[in-house]
C-alpha cells in the first residue's frame, strides 16, 4: 500500500522552488517563502521518522502503483528518515542564515530556488529505493552546489565550482558505470530486489567492478582520502550559507551510501568493504587533522576538519557492530549540527571584516568586538574536540565504547592522540580571532550577518550533550534495524 507522505519531503522543496522562481522580483517574499517550505519539510520529515520508529516498519511509495521492481520505490526506513530529519534541520538553519546574510549572492533571484533544489537532491537521494534515481538526485545536488558556489562573492568561487563540478562528473561516471554493471548482472536497480538477488544468486563477474565503482563514488562524495584534495577549495570559496550545508550534510550522502552498501546491497562482501573503510577512516583522521593545523584560513580549517570527522564515522561503520553503527549515526547527526554552526560563526566574523576573507591574517583580533560569537565558537570548538557537555563528547564516547567492545584498543589510542589535533586547531583559531591584539587601522563593520542560526544550532549541540538519550535510543533502534535487512526486503515485498 502506497504511503504518499514518503514523497512529501521531496515534493515540498521541488514545488517550492517553482513558486520561489515566480517570486523572483520580490526578494523578501521569496526568502520568506523558501524558509516556510523548509520548515514544512522539517515538520513532515519529523512526522515520518516518528511513524517509522513507532511502527518499526518502513513507509513505502511506489510511483505509478507499479509493483517492485518495475516501479520506482521511495522508502522511508529508519535510516533514511533519520538522515532526512538531520538534513532538513541543517537546511532550515542554512536558509535562516541566508535571510540575515550580507553576501551579495543571497540577493540574486536564483539563490533561494537553487538552495531548495540542493535540498531536493539531497533528500531525494536518501529516500529513493532505486539506484538510478539515486544517480538522478545526486546530479541535481551537484548542479545546485556548483551553481551556488560559482555565484559566490569570493573571486575564487568560479574556480572552486569548476573543481567541484569536474570531480563530481568523475563520481557520476563511476556511479553510472556501477549502476550499469549491476543492471547487466542482475536485471534490476531496485535496492531491495538487488540486495536479495546479489545475496542469493551466484556472484557475477562484474560484481567486484560494480562495488569498486560505487565505493569510489561515495568516497568522492564524502571527500575521503585519496579523493579529498578538492574539498577545502570548494568549501572555502562557497557562500557561508552554502558552505555550511556542503561541509555538514551534503558530504553525508557518502556516509549513507556506505551504510547501504554494507547493510543491504553487498552483504557477502561487507567484511572487506568495512576493512577498507577502517583504513581510509584512520588515514582521514590523521590527514584531516594535520591539514586543519597547517592551514591559515578559518573556513579551510573547518573543511579539513570535516575530513577528520568523516574518518571517525567511517571507522564506526567499518567495525560493523550494532553499537558501532549506532555510534556512527550519532556522530553523523551531531557533526552536521556542529560543523554547520562553526562555519556560520566564521561567516559572521568575516561579514564584519573590512576585507571579505576568512584568512586568519585578515580576521585576526576581529572577534574582540563580538564576545557572544566568540562564546558560541568556543562551545562549538569543544564539541568538535569531543569535550563535555557537548554532543561531540557523546559522539566520541559512543565510538570509543564500540571500539573497546570489539577489542580495538590500539586503534583507539591512535584515534585519541589524533583527536587532540582538533583541540589544537580550534583553540588556535579562537585565540587568533578573539584574543590576539588588533594591529590594523581598519575597524570592524558595524553590522554583519545574523547570529540567530548558529545560536540555535549551538544550543542544540549543548542540549544533545546534556540530554542525549533520545538521539542515542533512536540510533540504537536504527542499528538493530540495519543488522537484519529482511525487514527492508519484506517492506518492498521482494523475496
Amino acid at each position: 500500500m502506497n504511503s504518499t507522505i514518503v514523497v512529501l519531503p521531496i515534493v515540498l522543496p521541488l514545488s517550492g522552488l517553482a513558486v520561489a522562481l515566480l517570486l523572483r522580483r520580490y526578494r523578501r517574499a521569496q526568502a520568506a517563502w523558501s524558509l516556510v517550505v523548509l520548515l514544512a519539510g522539517l515538520s513532515v520529515s519529523v512526522s515520518v521518522f516518528r511513524q517509522v520508529l513507532l511502527s518499526g516498519n518502513p513507509l513505502v511509495f511506489q510511483s505509478g502503483g507499479w509493483p517492485v521492481p518495475a516501479g520506482i520505490s521511495f522508502v522511508a526506513d529508519p535510516l533514511s528518515s533519520f538522515l532526512v530529519v538531520m538534513s532538513y534541520l541543517v537546511l532550515t538553519a542554512g536558509m535562516l542564515y541566508g535571510l540575515g546574510s550580507n553576501d551579495q549572492v543571497v540577493t540574486y533571484p536564483v539563490f533561494y530556488p537553487i538552495f531548495l533544489a540542493l535540498g531536493t537532491g539531497l533528500v531525494g537521494a536518501m529516500l529513493t529505493g532505486d539506484l538510478f534515481s539515486l544517480f538522478v538526485f545526486s546530479e541535481l545536488l551537484v548542479f545546485s552546489g556548483t551553481i551556488l558556489t560559482a555565484l559566490s562573492d569570493d573571486p575564487l568561487g568560479v574556480e572552486a565550482a569548476y573543481k567541484y563540478f569536474y570531480m563530481s562528473v568523475l563520481a557520476s561516471a563511476f556511479l553510472l558505470l556501477g549502476v550499469g554493471a549491476l543492471y547487466v548482472s542482475y536485471g534490476t536497480l531496485n535496492m531491495a530486489d538487488l540486495g536479495l538477488r546479489i545475496s542469493s544468486l551466484t556472484v557475477q563477474p562484474l560484481l567486484p567492478v560494480a562495488i569498486a565503482l560505487l565505493l569510489s563514488t561515495f568516497l568522492i562524495k564524502s571527500a575521503v582520502f585519496p579523493f579529498h584534495f578538492w574539498q577545502p577549495d570548494f568549501h572555502t570559496a562557497s557562500p557561508t550559507a552554502v558552505s555550511a550545508m556542503l561541509s555538514s550534510i551534503v558530504v553525508k550522502l557518502g556516509v549513507y551510501g556506505f551504510l547501504r552498501m554494507t547493510t543491504l546491497l553487498f552483504l557477502e562482501q561487507a567484511a572487506w568493504i568495512q576493512a577498507l573503510l577502517i583504513v581510509l577512516g584512520v588515514v582521514g583522521v590523521i590527514v584531516g587533522g594535520l591539514g586543519a593545523i597547517g592551514t591559515h584560513n578559518g573556513k579551510r580549517m573547518l573543511a579539513y576538519s570535516t575530513q577528520a570527522q568523516i574518518g571517525l564515522i567511517l571507522i564506526g561503520i567499518g567495525w560493523g557492530t550494532p553499537l558501532s553503527i549506532a555510534a556512527a549515526l550519532v556522530f553523523t547527526f551531531n557533526h552536521s549540527l556542529i560543523k554547520a554552526a562553526m562555519l556560520m560563526l566564521v561567516g559572521v566574523v568575516v561579514s564584519r571584516s573590512p576585507v571579505k576573507d576568512a584568512g586568519f591574517e585578515t580576521i585576526e583580533g576581529l572577534g574582540k568586538s563580538m564576545p557572544v560569537v566568540g562564546a558560541l565558537f568556543f562551545i562549538g570548538g569543544l564539541a568538535l574536540a569531543g569535550i563535555p557537555p557537548t554532543n561531540g563528547f557523546i559522539s566520541k564516547l559512543l565510538l570509543f565504547e564500540s571500539g573497546a567492545a570489539v577489542g580495538q584498543v590500539g586503534l583507539l589510542i591512535l584515534l585519541a592522540a589524533a583527536s587532540v589535533l582538533s583541540l589544537i586547531y580550534v583553540m588556535r583559531a579562537f585565540q587568533r580571532v578573539w584574543w590576539t591584539p588588533v594591529h590594523r587601522p581598519e575597524k570592524a563593520k558595524a553590522k554583519g550577518d545574523w547570529i540567530l542560526a548558529p545560536l540555535l544550532l549551538i544550543l542544540t549541540v549543548v542540549i544533545l550533550g546534556i540530554w542525549p538519550e533520545p538521539l542515542v535510543a533512536a540510533a540504537n533502534q536504527i542499528a538493530i534495524w540495519l543488522a537484519d535487512p529482511a525487514g527492508y526486503f519484506m517492506a518492498l515485498k521482494v523475496g
